[in-house]
Formats: C-alpha cells, sequence, structure tokens
C-alpha cells in the first residue's frame, strides 16, 4: 500500500513508523527539510520537503498512485486542503485529516466533511480522544493505563505492581488454576523498560508494570487479585481549562453519579470561555502551580487531580504537589514519551500520552478491513488489535493451542455473539468471532496475515 503522511511532526513520525515496519510505500512531506531528514535517516521512508497542500508538492510525493493521505500537520486549515487536493487532483481514495479546532468539530458542521463538499473520509481530533482518555483514567483510578474493547465488553488494564501485591512470584499459569472463573489475561509485562508478551511460566515482580485484558464485568476482581483497590472519583480538580480540561468537566456534568469538579485555569479567555459553558462545575482563574490556590479549590480533600495543560512539566508538578497536598489519585498529561519513566519516582499515578493516543485514532482506520480497535502501547513497542476473524483466515475453525503465534503475541479474549470468553487452548476460533490479540511491534505484519485484513482493506 502506498500511504503519503503529510506532516513529520512526532504523531506523524509515528504512523509512518508503523506502516514503514510492516512494508508500505511511505512518503513523509513536511515543510520542515529537518524533519524530513529525521524520517528518512530513522525510518525505511521517502521524504519530500514542502508545503504539503501544494498540487505540485503532493505529485512530487506520488500521490497520483498513492492509496492513502494521512494529514497530521500542525494546521488544520493545511490538513483539510491536503484532503481535498488529494481527491479533487489525484483521486487518492482514502483520505484521513486531523483536526484539532473544536469550532470545526461541532455536529451542526458535520455534513461538511463528504465527497461534495470537503472530502475528508475520517476526522481525528485530538482533543476528544485524549479527553476521553482521561475520562477512562478516572474511570480505572488503580490502572495507569486504560483502553476499553469489544463494545464495551472487555478492558485493558495497565497495572504498577508493588510489594505488597499477593501474586507476585507466582507462575502465569498457576494464576489460571487459582482463579478459574476469572476472565483476565496477562498480555504485556514491562520490566526494567523492557516490555514483553510473557510466557505461562514467568513470574510477576515488585516494581512490573503489566497489561491485562480482562471482562469489563470482572475489572474490580481483576484489581484486586494484583493488590489495587477501587474508589468511586466523587470530586475532581482538573488544572487547565483548554479543550481537554473543559471536555472532562462537560463529560462529568452529564453523569448521573453527580461528580463534583472544579477547574484552575491561568489564562483568563479560556477561564471565562469554560465557565460560560458549564453549569456545575467551578471555575477558578489562576496558576495551577500556586499551592494556594490548590488548597483553594480542595485539592487536598479530592479524590482526582487531572492536570492536563499544554505543558508536560506544569503537569508533572502539580500532580505531584497535588498529592503531597492530600489528593488520592494524581493523573498528567504528559506530550514527551521519554519522561514516562518519572511517573513512579514522582508518585504519580497515571499519565495520558495524547500522541499515542492519536496515533492508536488514526491506526484503527489504517487498518481497515475486519480490523475494529486498534491501541498502541508504550512508544510504539506493541499493540492491542480487535479485529472479526474471515472465514479466509488462517485462524478461522482451529483450536487456540493450534495455531503458530509468533512469540510475541497473545490472545487476550474471544468474543462469540455477545459473550466475550477467555482463551483458553481448547477454545475454537470460528469465522464471524471477535478476538483481540495482544502483539509486539515486530510481529503486527504477522498477525494482519492471519487475520487476512490486508487483502480486504479497500
Amino acid at each position: 500500500m502506498k500511504v503519503i503522511i503529510c506532516g513529520a511532526g512526532q504523531v506523524g513520525w509515528q504512523i509512518a513508523r508503523h506502516l514503514s515496519g510492516e512494508k508500505n510505500d511511505v512518503t513523509v512531506v513536511d515543510v520542515n527539510a529537518d524533519l524530513v531528514r529525521r524520517a528518512t535517516e530513522t525510518l525505511d521512508v521517502q521524504g519530500v520537503v514542502g508545503f504539503a497542500s501544494h498540487p505540485d508538492v503532493l505529485a512530487k510525493a506520488g500521490a497520483r498512485d498513492a492509496d492513502m493521505i494521512i494529514a497530521a500537520t500542525h494546521s488544520d486549515e493545511v490538513n483539510m486542503v491536503c484532503c481535498q487536493i488529494a481527491a479533487a487532483a489525484f483521486n487518492v481514495t482514502r483520505r484521513i485529516a486531523r483536526i484539532r479546532a473544536q469550532e470545526y468539530l461541532d455536529t451542526a458542521y458535520s455534513d461538511v466533511y463528504n465527497l461534495d463538499r470537503l472530502a475528508i473520509d475520517v476526522v481525528i481530533s485530538p482533543e476528544r480522544e485524549v479527553a476521553e482518555a482521561a475520562l477512562q483514567r478516572l474511570a480505572a483510578p488503580a490502572t495507569f493505563d486504560t483502553e476499553i474493547f469489544m463494545g464495551g465488553r472487555a478492558q485493558l488494564l495497565g497495572i504498577q505492581l508493588s510489594e505488597d501485591c499477593p501474586v507476585l512470584n507466582t507462575p502465569l499459569r498457576q494464576l489460571n488454576e487459582l482463579f478459574p472463573t476469572l476472565r483476565a489475561i496477562v498480555t504485556g509485562v514491562r520490566r526494567e523498560d523492557r516490555l514483553f508478551a510473557p510466557d505461562p511460566g514467568d513470574q510477576l515482580l515488585p516494581d512490573d508494570q503489566i497489561y491485562v485484558f480482562t471482562h469489563s464485568e470482572d475489572v474490580g476482581r481483576c484489581l484486586e487479585i494484583f493488590g489495587k483497590k477501587t474508589r468511586k472519583q466523587e470530586r475532581v480538580v482538573i488544572i487547565g481549562g483548554g479543550n481537554v480540561g473543559l471536555g472532562v468537566a462537560r463529560a462529568l456534568e452529564t453523569r448521573t453519579d453527580r461528580t463534583r469538579a472544579k477547574i484552575i485555569e491561568k489564562n483568563r479567555q479560556i477561564a471565562e470561555r469554560a465557565a460560560d459553558a458549564l453549569e456545575r462545575t467551578i471555575v477558578l482563574y489562576g496558576d495551577g502551580m500556586d499551592m494556594d490556590l490548590l488548597l483553594e479549590a480542595s485539592v487536598d480533600r479530592a479524590d482526582a487531580v487531572l492536570a492536563v495543560t499544554d505543558d508536560d512539566k506544569t503537569n508533572l508538578l502539580v500532580a505531584v504537589r497535588a498529592k503531597q497536598a492530600g489528593c488520592r489519585l494524581s493523573i498528567a498529561l504528559v506530550n514527551d514519551p521519554t519522561l514516562a519513566p518519572l511517573m513512579a519516582p514522582l508518585d504519580i499515578d497515571a499519565y495520558i500520552n495524547p500522541r499515542a493516543t492519536t496515533v492508536s485514532s488514526i491506526l484503527r482506520h489504517i487498518r481497515h478491513g475486519r480490523v475494529r480497535n486498534v491501541y498502541s502501547i508504550g512508544d510504539a513497542e506493541a499493540e492491542l488489535i480487535e479485529a472479526q476473524v474471515m472465514s479466509t483466515s488462517p485462524l478461522s475453525g482451529r483450536l487456540v493451542r493450534d495455531i503458530d503465534f509468533p512469540e510475541g503475541v497473545l490472545v487476550g479474549a474471544v468474543m462469540k455473539g455477545e459473550r466475550v470468553l477467555k482463551p483458553t487452548g481448547d477454545l475454537r476460533i470460528e469465522a464471524g468471532d471477535v478476538v483481540a490479540l495482544f502483539a509486539m511491534a515486530k510481529d503486527v505484519p504477522e498477525v494482519e496475515r492471519l487475520l487476512q485484513v490486508s487483502i480486504d482493506f479497500f
């Protein structure tokens, strides 16, 4: 497949990394020559320097025979024009645009994005994706990462193991014997900064970060088994009243459990906009780094603080201060993935990486065919792929134990109709079933071959 990626920033680079690693023909376009050089020197991609919205630049990038264009520059307007030019001048059949300004995303104007007007097949909104990720973190406060699968019937949980975890030093195969009715599988383990798919004989150690795929009904029990307590979030303090913070507050206001939220925003115009848009949420104007203001917002009695400003360092420091003041849970928005190792030493409970969230959203649409959901884990180190099994797939009609999965691939669950089942060796996978597969990045191409999604792409 030939793909043009407009924008060589972090999101564009990560998408190029995924697609080029799967032997696709990828060309990266950016006006910044240094970013293009970085992409071509570190990845198996071609590069073109120039304005991505200019027809001659797209032609130079190979738009005449491209299958897909992904517009992920920093400008919404450039992304829109890229898709329009790609459709009108080059007949590119698949067009994805990243659009950040919420004014463009108002439902009243949703019909603007169609073939007769702006020729965009898929609109990706990073702020909305990140706000949803923040809400998921709040819903599972004992986890550092979480994502919903199988129509809400299953969930991926990222859990940091502590010294008091009751199942430390227990081989994973024994967990199945100890908890036979628990519909959960440990699909990934990060130990000493290395992520891997564990074997049945592997044991869990203190400070391990594990990824558990579980039935949604078993989330509470699963957390208890791994030494975590669940707690309802009734009071939330949000630092940053921009699109992400505003989106979270709006969602909290619609809940029936009446979660009480307060927002701290240091930009007066943004604070006033948030106050006008919200009904029950208290908006405080000031710097979230100010401890007096944090105490005025009752952060010491809050169940959670959510730091979602546009500055990583501010988010980290606010999260630390909130925990020191007595807040039970701290969640920070962190754009730089290299800062992730600091979370544990700083006693920050969870973080949200907007780039990884956006990449996951784009991958969900790239892996079209029968793939229903994709979640990028860590620094694009692995993926959790949810897909429907086709009759032509090598998985169809075979027992789980008879399938020759790569070493870095584990089955998280199998859904038959409305039932989510734990993947045992004698479970037979049939055409029409939905499977959730944890796959290390190097094994994703083999997973796609097993799922036979490539031939069903369009």
